[in-house]
């Protein structure tokens, strides 16, 4: 299986999904981790990008949200403990499962 995770250079939250990702490929020597960086606005529109981290397996956002705006922004994440940058461990690993 192959992630890649769109980041934008300037949001912080992208080194955490980047972390559980390095834990979750760690445990499953199949999954491959790719990271694609949105330069720009054209880029973000182009693609569709929702924010910094996005995750996608098979062109497939992990965590859609088709209210997000697309542009250069960071993502918020609903988390059991609240909104954060990045899903949790937990909630990683079951969309990739489910994936």
């Amino acid at each position: 299986m192959e992630i890649t995770l769109q980041y934008l250079d300037g949001c912080p939250n992208w080194t955490i999904a980047a972390e559980l990702l390095a834990v979750i490929a760690a445990e499953n020597p199949g999954l491959i981790v790719h990271r694609q960086l949105i330069k720009s606005v054209e880029d973000a529109e182009t693609i569709g990008f929702r924010g910094s981290p996005s995750l996608l397996v098979n062109k497939r956002d992990l965590f859609p949200d088709p209210m997000a705006a697309v542009g250069l922004a960071c993502r918020i994440y609903a988390t059991p403990a609240g909104f954060a940058g990045a899903p949790t461990l937990e909630q990683l690993r079951e969309a990739i499962t489910a994936a």
